[in-house]
């Protein structure tokens, strides 16, 4: 229960390092670990201090020196930075004795009163509490969500958008350069199918009567978009749907459990049909009119979910670079012809299959595109690192993009794919079923219109990115400790009414009461005060982890916890109390965690209610 971010410590430990070197008492050759790279932990026995590293055991194998020799010349260099700056500035006044123990630990034992340090700090720093420059503002891009516009958001993408936007703000709360971007999927076969889908549906209200394709878009929502084309078109572009149909793959069929036909061809063949009877023009009025609509619907959607980007960016504007990008392959004699078409020596760089670049018809793949959008990233835009936020069942890109990278000369560990797991809905405890192509889906819209954005962004937030998740709706919308969300909320909630309390019993909590109790911040001595003010000395280093390790699901629990220790302090005493000195300290105290409260939940787009 210490004063002091853990970075004290380790800059410690990286100036002995130097020194040591600069007096040859290390190598001369010797690489320094960078700060990042020192490993401290938190000690679980008091008996052992307060943190614990074990950088002597880490060292000691490539400087062949003994773990224990290695961390008596740190500590005694260490020692002597501290009695030097006690000469001058006391910037290390709390740190009281430092131990070496075990096979080679090096144990930082703290004061007891430095534990007390971190309100006023706390208090200091409000809104920048947690604040860390791990980044040091390195160029980092981040694309997530990023659904092909073909209809609405539903759940499954929730889950991306709210692990997304989280990640970008912790990661910008710790010190990276952010730049958050969706990739408008505007090209390619599935944007065909749905100015398909629209068109068929456009005929039916000019009359023509035919079945619908297997593999067509059913939603609702086409419906809408071709009524508004007739109202607007009329008649103007109805074509015989017998015109339509004809010369095309029968579409899939079974009868007498025979199975008929091909939902992939009949689909493709009803495209080049819709595009030759329309002609170029009057088939992007349908294509661009449908795009467009879906497009502004998911930007309201995510909008709505607290998720903005600075980029919405487009597939179609890679073109060239998808063909620069090629070119660039070829010259690398990465590249072969085969059946009509180019592919990608993918299986070089540990992929399953080699991968097509460009089809037999000549027009370029999806993979082309990721291509040009790796290389539009890295070294057009030249982001330090590509963050590609995606859903489980694209695992295979992991391997296929960092091949791209070794392929083009770059790092892949520039380069990282978290990859988000599914959500199960669940309702009375069963599973609430969904389908995407049939329309018969739970979008997102509908999900945070019934559990709210604030259950709904937690929910999806506290379980770790990799693992499925079971999104319980009614425990979402229970206003219970047992909902997590409920539960954070409603510890800043108290505290807010805590101090609404003090004028009806004439009281208040100027600067000089806060003054008062600061000054007297010895008195906050019971377990539950004790364990509160380590807990809210923890969040810096939830934080940093968290966007170390891409886990927003580490404030989750965190700020339980810390919920938790508040409301049973809340639950054991009064907080408005006779006494100025007790009174003041417990609510300097209590703003504590309330700013803690406040910035973690808006690390997680989530609000810090006043009142429930």
């Amino acid at each position: 229960m210490i004063n002091t971010d853990k970075t004290q410590i380790t800059q410690l430990i990286f100036t002995a390092l130097s020194q040591l070197k600069n007096t040859l008492e290390l190598p001369a050759d010797f690489i320094i670990p960078d700060l990042t790279q020192i490993q401290l932990d938190r000690t679980k026995d008091p008996k052992h201090g307060d943190f614990a590293s074990n950088i002597a055991m880490i060292l000691a194998k490539p400087l062949k020196i003994q773990p224990r020799v290695l961390a008596e010349k740190i500590i005694t260099q260490i020692n002597t930075q501290i009695a030097q700056d006690k000469n001058s500035q006391n910037t290390y006044k709390n740190i009281i004795k430092i131990e070496l123990a075990g096979p080679g630990f090096i144990n930082f034992y703290y004061s007891q009163e430095s534990q007390y340090l971190i309100i006023p700090k706390i208090l200091k720093e409000q809104e920048n509490y947690g604040k860390n420059n791990l980044g040091q503002n390195q160029k980092i891009h981040i694309e997530y969500v990023s659904a092909n516009p073909t209809g609405p958001l539903h759940v499954g993408h929730g889950r991306g958008a709210a692990f997304g936007s989280a990640l970008s703000d912790i990661l910008s709360f710790s010190g990276f350069d952010i730049t958050r971007e969706y990739y408008v999927n505007d090209a390619g076969r599935q944007m065909d199918i749905l100015a398909t889908s629209t068109y068929l549906r456009y005929l039916e209200l000019c009359g023509e009567n035919f079945t619908f394709p297997k593999n067509g878009y059913l939603g609702g929502y086409i419906k809408d978009i071709a009524q508004g084309l007739f109202q607007e078109y009329k008649n103007k572009f109805s074509q015989p749907a017998e015109q339509l149909f004809s010369n095309i793959h029968p579409d899939l069929a079974e009868n007498n459990g025979v199975t008929t036909g091909d939902k992939e061809k009949h689909i493709d063949g009803l495209i080049l049909n819709s595009k030759k009877l329309l002609g170029e023009i009057n088939y992007q009025i349908f294509h661009q009119r449908a795009l467009n609509i879906v497009l502004d619907d998911i930007r309201d959607d995510l909008k709505q979910f607290r998720v903005e980007y600075q980029n919405w960016f487009s597939e179609k504007s890679l073109y060239q670079e998808a063909l620069e990008g090629i070119e660039r392959l070829k010259s690398l004699n990465l590249t072969y012809e085969k059946d009509g078409a180019t592919w990608f020596k993918a299986t070089e760089f540990n992929d399953d299959k080699d991968r097509v670049l460009i089809r037999d018809n000549g027009v370029t793949t999806y993979f082309a595109s990721d291509v040009a959008y790796l290389l539009n990233k890295l070294v057009h835009r030249k982001f330090d690192k590509a963050i590609y936020v995606l859903g489980a069942d694209h695992h295979g890109y992991i391997p296929r993009l960092k091949g791209l990278c070794q392929a083009f000369g770059l790092d892949p560990a520039r380069i990282d794919i978290p990859l988000v797991q599914f959500a199960t809905l669940f309702r009375s405890g069963q599973p609430v079923q969904m389908s995407t192509r049939s329309g018969e889906f739970v979008t997102l819209r509908d999900l945070y219109g019934e559990v709210g954005i604030d259950a709904a962004r937690y929910f999806y937030l506290m379980r770790k990115n990799e693992q499925h998740l079971d999104f319980d709706l009614d425990l979402a919308k229970s206003q219970s400790s047992d909902n997590p969300v409920y539960y954070i909320q409603y510890a800043h909630a108290r505290i807010c009414s805590i101090f609404r309390q003090l004028s009806s019993k004439n009281y208040e909590f100027n600067t000089a009461d806060l003054n008062l109790g600061l000054e007297n911040l010895s008195l906050l001595n019971s377990a539950h005060e004790l364990s509160l003010i380590k807990q809210l000395s923890l969040f810096p280093e939830i934080i940093q982890n968290a966007a170390k390790h891409y886990e927003p699901d580490q404030i989750t629990y965190y700020l339980r916890e810390l919920a938790h220790e508040f409301h049973s302090y809340y639950n054991s005493q009064p907080f408005i109390v006779p006494e100025d000195k007790n009174r003041n300290v417990m609510l300097a105290l209590a703003s504590a965690v309330k700013i803690v409260l406040t910035n973690g939940l808006k690390l997680l787009g989530l609000t810090a209610p006043e009142s429930m």
